[in-house]
Parts: C-alpha cells; structure tokens; sequence
C-alpha cells in the first residue's frame, strides 16, 4: 500500500474523502473522528481507489494495444509507437512522447481517471509521432478525437486541485 496522510479540519463535519496524489494516498476527514473510525475509513476508501486503478489502469501491452487501435481509428494507423508505458517521474506532465525512439510514456498520475482521459493524452502523443510540435496541424490531429475539449477541461480541473 503507498503512503497514506491522513489530513483533518475542524471545518469537516461529516464526510471523508480519498484521492491520489503521487504515490500518495490523502484522506480528508473531520477532526473529531476516533482512531478506530480513520483506520475503518482508511481501510475502505484505500481499497476502492485501489480495485477502481485496477479495472481503469491497463498494463504497458494493453497501453500499446490501445495506442494501435486509436491510430487507426482517429490517426488512420500514422502514428505507430514502439513502446508505450506508465512512468512514475513525470510530475508535471500528463505524458511524453521521444519521436526518436517512437516511445510514449504516460504519467502514473493518469491511474484511476476515465478511459477518455488516457485516451486523449495517450493520441495526444501519438500525435506527436506525425507532428513533433503544438502547430495547428497538430491540434487539427488531436481536435478530431470527440472528447478532446471535455478531457482538457478534466485535466485542467484536476491540475488546478493538485497545485
């Protein structure tokens, strides 16, 4: 299990709430709960988050796999990765993409959010094999995918939480 911090306010009446961060887990809770209801709390919401990462984080094969299918679907099979997998170091960015190499590597951080969140990072990098810049023609790549303003917005959102 990763690091658990466990933060209270007084200004928390009733609910408890975990999420992510890192390789941390936060749990926000009221500051008049007992030991024995954080520990029960702890316990329950750590194994959601945990059982929900595992059905939404697919493995690097299944990243590859997917990266395959979005190409032909939305990038008519022009960007072909060598590799695609989870890393845990990058912090700011949600992936990357080394058109040397053709490796794609998308942020840990991604774990837990709706497939078409990694959907849009991971063909935001596939574009990035076709168009190694932010140009229009970049964006025209990335625009054509349907939940591009919506997965932004959620990133965006989560960005601004996090900061």
């Amino acid at each position: 299990m990763s690091a658990v911090e466990i933060r209270r306010s007084a200004r928390r009446k009733r609910t408890v709430r975990a999420y992510r961060e890192g390789d941390k887990t936060i749990v926000l809770m009221p500051a008049d709960l007992s030991k024995a209801e954080e520990d029960r709390h702890v316990r329950s919401l750590v194994g959601r988050l945990d059982r929900r990462e595992q059905r939404v984080r697919p493995s690097d094969a299944e990243l590859l796999d997917r990266a395959a299918e979005l190409s032909r679907v939305w990038l008519e099979g022009r960007a072909v990765p060598l590799s695609v997998r989870w890393v845990s170091n990058q912090n700011t960015r949600w992936g990357s993409c080394s058109s040397g190499d053709r490796s794609i590597r998308l942020s840990d951080r991604l774990k837990g959010m709706p497939e078409w969140v990694v959907d849009y990072v991971l063909l935001h990098e596939l574009a990035h094999l076709i168009e190694p810049n932010h140009s229009k023609r970049f964006w025209k790549l990335v625009e054509a995918y349907p939940h591009t303003a919506k997965a932004k917005g959620f990133l965006e959102g989560v960005s601004w939480q996090q900061r």
